[in-house]
């Protein structure tokens, strides 16, 4: 219908092509005369459904050579994806991903885990050990969030600096406990950006270093003696409990093993100065 009132006026359609998750759909898209059609459904120009461009990147970060995810579309979706278009969402992607990892942050967060991950890459066709170093934060709300992700070729002092330093940039001035293994690129780089972070050590990884100087016969026992100190109502009755397990230890012929507890034990018992309904 044509009046004074409207602007534009329906006039026939186009053919376009539809990647979807169950194959390629042809769609009749309406033109107008006057204006632009836009749908709520389908976004403009878009040519396939975000399903399918997040498996495509997927597959990519994942290792799958452009060539091989050519092959695979072609057998899931009846369409090959070219080269460039695989290049061109990832392009999207990192960039996304890099928004991400440069946001502001809180100014304060109550507790920070960090630690680094260890994996496996494919760079310049050899295979290679890479350090990926990870912060995770939990805010005043109890809530946990990702803070940071940094790519280091080890857990040097100067790879977590890097981490710290890009946290504090972004709006972190706060950390009132971290929570870590006795790294010491870590441990000696919290300080300088940190310095009123109490630092407590991860009970799981004291706990396996411990056990690392047991022999196997010996080690479920051992585990429950060990899982006894942190179950005392005090860092002073978790001091003392420690030092009457080490006795044992030792009475098990397992010096080696109560000198690493003796050791690490003041570390350890840190987050007890936090409300008790936090420990878990």
């Amino acid at each position: 219908e044509r009046s004074d009132e409207r602007s534009a006026h329906r006039n026939g359609h186009y053919e376009r092509k539809l990647h979807t998750g169950a194959g390629e759909v042809k769609l009749k898209v309406p033109k107008l005369r006057g204006a632009s059609f836009e749908t709520q459904i389908i976004e403009r120009y878009r040519r396939r459904e975000s399903s399918v461009e997040e498996s495509l990147v997927e597959m990519y970060l994942a290792g799958v050579s452009v060539r091989r995810i050519e092959d695979i579309t072609e057998a899931l979706w009846g369409a090959r994806v070219s080269p460039s278009t695989v290049s061109d969402l990832n392009q999207k992607i990192y960039e996304r991903i890099e928004a991400w990892r440069q946001r502001p942050l809180r100014s304060r967060y109550v507790y920070a885990f960090m630690d680094g991950l260890w994996l496996k890459r494919s760079w310049g066709g050899e295979m290679e050990n890479v350090s990926v170093l990870v912060a995770i934060g939990v805010n005043e709300h109890g809530f946990r969030e990702v803070l940071g992700v940094v790519e280091g070729m080890s857990e040097s002092k100067d790879s977590w600096l890097e981490l710290l330093k890009n946290l504090y940039s972004r709006g972190l001035e706060k950390i009132d406990l971290t929570v870590s293994d006795k790294s010491k690129g870590l441990v000696e780089a919290l300080p300088e950006i940190y310095p009123a972070s109490k630092w407590q050590r991860c009970l799981f990884h004291f706990h396996r270093n411990v056990l690392a100087k047991v022999s196997h016969s010996k080690k479920a026992t051992a585990a429950a003696m060990l899982k006894a100190i942190h179950a005392q109502e005090s860092a002073e009755a978790a001091t003392r409990k420690a030092m009457e397990v080490a006795d044992a230890l030792e009475s098990m012929k397992l010096a080696s093993a109560a000198a690493v507890l003796r050791e690490g034990i003041s570390e350890s018992v840190t987050y007890y100065r936090f409300p008790r309904k936090h420990h878990r």
